[in-house]
């Protein structure tokens, strides 16, 4: 398969979105510099807490980190370990607090087959990511999460072999022809 695609593969993984919600509302009420100083803590406590789940960092975007959890680096128990990062971020965050969260994160996560390598042009800047449907999947989900959730697809809760009794919604999704199902779990 590698060599019908040079810079990469279609592969199995998790795709973990987590996006902090609200930030308009949130960067309207403090200076920017106190609201980098927000990000800048968000980032570090979601990186760290994907680089110990196993994910790799996709990107940072705006107010949102992209974590995959490829199976060829994180294991077969891919899409656990993408819950267990899930927990970490909004633990990190505070959603755990009796007092609430420091900054209001909703975290989607995605079981599917993307494309994960490099994408750009062949005489400047090149990228490494995941593309295609499943990936359009994961941030839609994630856009749908309220603070404090974790919307995980059906595929990513069977994958992640989770047999408990949580509400399920079926979301409508910008771009999808048909409904969504998901589970809906906190940080704890």
């Amino acid at each position: 398969m590698a060599r019908d695609n040079p810079g990469g593969a279609e592969v199995e993984l998790s795709m973990l979105f987590a996006d902090v919600r609200n930030s308009t509302g949130l960067a309207e009420t403090m200076d920017a510099t106190t609201f980098r100083r927000h990000l800048n803590r968000f980032y570090s406590l979601a990186s760290n807490a994907l680089i110990r789940t196993d994910a790799m960092i996709d990107k940072l975007v705006g107010d949102e980190i992209i974590g995959l959890y490829i199976l060829g680096i994180a294991g077969p128990n891919h899409a656990q370990k993408a819950l267990q990062g899930a927990r970490e971020i909004l633990e990190g965050t505070g959603h755990t607090n009796p007092n609430g969260p420091w900054l209001p994160v909703g975290v989607g996560i995605h079981t599917g087959v993307a494309f994960v390598g490099s994408v750009g042009s062949q005489d400047s800047f090149v990228d490494f990511t995941a593309l295609g449907d499943a990936m359009n999947t994961a941030a839609r989900i994630a856009s749908k999460a309220g603070a404090g959730e974790i919307l995980m697809s059906a595929a990513a809760f069977h994958a992640a072999h989770l047999e408990n009794d949580v509400e399920e919604r079926s979301l409508e999704l910008k771009g999808k022809s048909q409904p969504v199902k998901v589970h809906v779990l906190h940080a704890r």
